[in-house]
């Protein structure tokens, strides 16, 4: 998986602005209603599989972001596979490794656990460009995200 991929994904996932919620469960519940889910799959399975996965451990991965996903696959389709970005109206504490409060977070709908590994490898990447950083922190919209991630390829 490269940056080109991850483009790719953010493009079929959608990034979504000012979701509401004070607990990540109110906000799963949120993106559950709003994302562009694939051919099949419910708004209450993806709901459950992000509170599931979530109340195991956070999935909090520091400057102010998170990489929500289910604890198993559950895209069956590999053109289904997609990365939402949900930009949230009120950052909260969802006690990541640097205490920042999360105020981004990468939704991760994938097929399988190598292609699971991969996208958190290239974001984990992305993650450490402080422009990258800087575009999120600004709410940078699709097209600014795909510009941002083809330049850093």
């Amino acid at each position: 998986m490269d940056y080109i991929g991850i483009g790719e994904m953010i493009r079929k996932g959608g990034v979504y602005k000012d979701v509401p919620g004070s607990t990540t469960d109110e906000i799963y519940q949120n993106i559950s209603k709003i994302v562009n889910l694939p051919d099949g799959m419910t708004s209450e399975q993806l709901y459950n599989a992000l509170c599931a996965r979530e109340h195991v451990l956070s999935t909090a991965v520091g400057n102010g972001i998170s990489l929500p996903h289910a604890r198993s696959p559950i895209v069956k389709n590999e053109n289904d596979q997609r990365i939402c970005v949900v930009y949230l109206k009120e950052p909260i504490s969802m006690n990541a490794p640097d205490e920042r409060d999360v105020f981004v977070m990468f939704v991760l709908l994938t097929q399988n656990s190598q292609v699971h590994l991969k996208v958190i490898s290239s974001l984990a990447t992305l993650f450490r460009s402080p422009k990258f950083r800087k575009a999120l922190e600004l709410k940078a919209g699709e097209a600014e995200l795909s510009e941002l991630i083809q330049e850093l390829a």
